[in-house]
């Protein structure tokens, strides 16, 4: 427990520094009554975004179950919240560096001007005067106030672009994959790769519908699904079946076990999509033909025990075994680490998931949440002739934000050349 107590704390102190610090510098002392009314109201601004730490403190420290995040009351803004505080105290560090490196070149020029200059300064009477401390204080305190309520304003827009963007219909990504070894008569196939759609609290049943229109109007040869189907409760297996149902492709929709799915109860899940009509595939192969050539999509599950880039070479070599040897092969895996296995074996593509792009990316710096977990975050990647995609997912794990990582399916071309 103290351990966790520790992590707790730690991801609790931006808010408390930033508190303390507006406290302290935000209310004017020159108008007693104003500071304290400024004082309560930082008070109350900081207790409402920051009730959700209560149910998290109590799930980490008394043994609770985390996967019931999304059970935390406005995790959108929470979210937001916490993840500004951490950004607002990287900014500060980088402006006190700056200031002490300011302050040190300032001190050496100063005291290279002394030695060379000093018969050229102005004499006392003509010198300039620095400001009062009563003019520092105001101009350092309206410039807080300033900061304060663009920090809110971001607060908000932050949580509305995110909470949004969660909550919106998957963006296609469409892309031409070429292989120099595809068969003739696989050039031009339309696979549509789903993944993460995470059925649930935050993913009803009418929005699985217009996802399953918008997969189908695609109108794609094939469409393959890469894990987490269903988000821990087994009572959205139902209403998966009732939407998913309806998608459809000439060579069938063929689907992977999730790690979410596994929480979820794996027999229930698999058997809920077979209802859907789909063909499961577990640590196998199945095969579909197309103009007379062969593509063997190999399926595995979600390794039982979990490990950063898990290269899940068991699985994927038992995979192999069930594939005849002149197919083309591509395989489903929920985690991309396995395409640390699937490169070295020569197979020309592998399709995943898993991390959601990390749910939060800050573009001008390409860094993501994500980066935390595994070195395959989202989009494409090649070694030599085999090539992976990670999908951002349509879903969202527990807190339904997604900040610059949009949910996404992809649908791809496969060409010869």
């Amino acid at each position: 427990m103290f351990t966790r107590l520790i992590y707790l704390l730690l991801f609790l102190a931006p808010q408390v520094l930033i508190y303390l610090y507006l406290r302290e510098r935000l209310p004017d002392p020159t108008r007693p009554r104003r500071a304290q009314r400024v004082r309560a109201v930082l008070a109350a601004i900081f207790v409402v975004f920051n009730l959700p730490w209560l149910v998290v403190g109590e799930r980490v420290l008394f043994g609770g179950s985390m996967w019931g995040v999304g059970r935390i009351p406005f995790t959108g803004p929470w979210i937001a919240w916490q993840l500004l505080g951490w950004i607002f105290c990287a900014l500060v560090t980088v402006y006190l560096l700056g200031k002490a490196v300011w302050w040190l070149a300032t001190k050496v020029r100063g005291a290279w001007y002394v030695v060379q200059a000093g018969v050229n300064r102005p004499s006392e009477p003509h010198r300039e005067q620095p400001l009062t401390t009563h003019h520092a204080v105001v101009s350092r305190r309206r410039f807080l106030a300033r900061a304060t309520y663009a920090y809110a304003g971001a607060g908000v827009a932050l949580s509305s672009y995110g909470i949004w963007s969660a909550y919106r219909l998957p963006q296609v990504t469409h892309r031409t994959l070429a292989f120099p070894d595809l068969p003739h008569g696989l050039d031009g196939l339309k696979l549509l790769h789903l993944s993460d759609l995470h059925a649930g609290i935050h993913l009803g049943e009418d929005m699985m519908q217009e996802i399953v229109a918008q997969a189908n109007a695609l109108r794609p040869d094939l469409i393959v699904q890469t894990g987490d189907m269903i988000d821990i409760s087994r009572s959205y297996i139902a209403p998966y079946v009732r939407a998913f149902r309806e998608l459809s492709a000439p060579l069938g929709v063929v689907t992977v076990l999730g790690n979410h799915d596994r929480y979820t109860g794996e027999r229930d899940v698999i058997q809920g999509c077979r209802d859907a009509g789909q063909v499961f595939v577990q640590n196998g192969c199945h095969v579909v033909e197309r103009h007379g050539a062969v593509l063997a999509l190999l399926g595995i599950d979600d390794p039982h025990n979990w490990t950063a880039d898990d290269p899940q070479q068991a699985d994927v070599d038992a995979a192999l075994r069930a594939a005849q040897p002149d197919a083309f092969r591509v395989l489903l895996a929920h985690r991309p680490g396995a395409w640390d296995t699937a490169a070295p074996r020569g197979i020309p593509l592998t399709l995943a998931g898993h991390i959601h792009g990390g749910q939060f990316y800050l573009p001008l710096i390409g860094w993501s949440t994500g980066s935390l977990i595994t070195k395959y975050v989202m989009g494409h990647f090649q070694r030599g002739n085999s090539q992976l995609y990670v999908s951002r997912g349509i879903g969202v794990v527990g807190v339904p934000i997604r900040v610059f990582a949009p949910p996404e399916i992809e649908l791809f071309e496969l060409r010869r050349g």
